[in-house]
């Protein structure tokens, strides 16, 4: 990853009103939305594929037996949706990342600054991918060992470790660059970033509190929605792995939300204490 990629800490407080919070606010709102309506609705495009699929006995269930009567297909849907919405997502990101650190004052300069940092990003969405697969993979391993079914209901653990990898690790591995073992400087910084974000959950600006507080609810969340299962209720909604994975789902949205709370706090609260010291200026 090319350093310049890395968002540097030591000039927060200098571009921290320059982030674009009103842009960040809507992008945040229409993705969490989306991510919604991939969850809930994005499945229902079963029944009108498969018209066989509904019980008309039971039209007002309808809406719950697509998300239920076929967890794999289910997964699925919502995989397909969250890689379009991810990639979208992380590249807002990326975005946002480059404003952030760009120390470009000239418009010709800003146009040079934004092609050497554009410069081979389809390979970079590549390694994120990569990367974000392997993660998925940890991500089974560990939620076999957590004790989900390692042989009978494989493909919906492997779908479940895929969103989860989708939510957590894909827009990080894209925005910042993947850690990696190589020995250069940008992937020793990268690797500094990634324990401090992730292992240190210390997220010093707007950009790493959008990307540190929704992995770190999704997988939270993923573990919470875990024990209604061992409830002896016998409901379909009950299913392996239904309830971890509306759990980390509803977790990436809330920690979305109060990534935008977080910041949106921060800004007014640093631009009050800038109002005031002005204020004091101008008076001495």
């Amino acid at each position: 990853m090319p350093a310049k990629t890395v968002v540097s800490s030591s000039t927060d407080k200098a571009q921290y009103a320059f982030f674009p919070y009103a842009r960040y606010t809507s992008v945040v709102g229409v993705h969490t939305s989306l991510v919604a309506f991939t969850a809930l609705f994005l499945p229902q495009t079963s029944l009108l594929l498969w018209p066989s699929l509904a019980d008309p006995d039971r039209p007002e269930a309808q809406f719950k037996d697509a998300l239920t009567n076929n967890p794999v297909i289910t997964l699925a849907w919502i995989v397909a949706g969250l890689v379009v919405l991810q990639v979208w997502w992380a590249g807002w990101i990326r975005h946002w990342c480059f404003e952030y650190t760009s120390r470009a004052v000239s418009s010709d300069q800003i146009k040079v600054d934004r092609y050497q940092f554009n410069r081979g990003r389809f390979s970079k969405l590549g390694r994120a991918a990569v990367f974000t697969s392997c993660v998925a993979l940890v991500f089974h391993a560990t939620i076999v060992l957590f004790g989900a079914p390692s042989a009978s209901h494989l493909p919906r653990t492997l779908l479940l470790a895929i969103v989860l990898a989708l939510l957590s690790v894909f827009a990080p591995a894209y925005a910042l660059g993947y850690p990696s073992f190589s020995s250069d400087t940008s992937s020793f910084i990268t690797r500094l970033n990634w324990t401090r974000l992730f292992a240190e959950f210390s997220p010093r600006n707007p950009i790493e509190r959008a990307l540190v507080y929704p992995a770190v609810a999704t997988l939270f969340g993923a573990w919470l929605g875990a024990f209604p299962i061992a409830l002896d209720w016998d409901r379909p909604w009950q299913a392996w792995p239904l309830t971890p994975l509306f759990g980390g789902i509803t977790g990436y949205i809330v920690g979305s939300l109060s990534a935008l709370s977080v910041s949106a706090l921060k800004w007014l609260a640093e631009e009050n204490i800038r109002r005031e010291q002005s204020e004091k200026q101008k008076t001495t």
